[in-house]
């Protein structure tokens, strides 16, 4: 039995078949047969959304997958995926700092604390509106 014979996708495969079947494969197909096979196993992924929708006539189905990468990235995705982290991370944070802002502006203006006297942007106003 050749080492392709106990890779576990070709031996998993060749369970299916009949045994007079099995043996007539050649170690270059069987080569072969691993990379079609191999081609078509996603692996498990935290999320595997998959479905069908049907429109009119036809039919379309849809997958969603999302999960750790373990692929060996090159410099050009590595290149991409730091930028896409860095362009996150820095929405993320300018987010929490315009949050941190209007507290602040608001928590100010409860308390009745003119930092300019006469002038309002107008924000306390709307949100006493909102909740009134």
């Amino acid at each position: 039995m050749s080492n392709l014979q106990q890779d576990p996708a070709i031996r998993s495969l060749l369970e299916r078949m009949p045994k007079n079947i099995q043996s007539t494969f050649t170690d270059e197909q069987l080569a072969y047969l691993k990379v079609a096979i191999g081609a078509r196993q996603w692996g498990n992924h935290t999320v595997d959304c998959r479905g069908v929708v049907k429109l009119f006539k036809y039919r379309y189905y849809y997958v969603f997958l999302a999960g750790r990468n373990r692929r060996e990235l090159s410099a050009k995705e590595l290149k991409l995926a730091k930028l896409a982290q860095a362009l996150v991370l820095s929405s993320i944070v300018t987010i929490i700092i315009l949050l941190i802002l209007l507290l602040s502006y608001l928590v100010k203006s409860a308390l009745g604390i003119d930092v300019f006297a006469g002038y309002s942007f107008g924000v306390w106003s709307w949100f006493k509106e909102l909740f009134n």
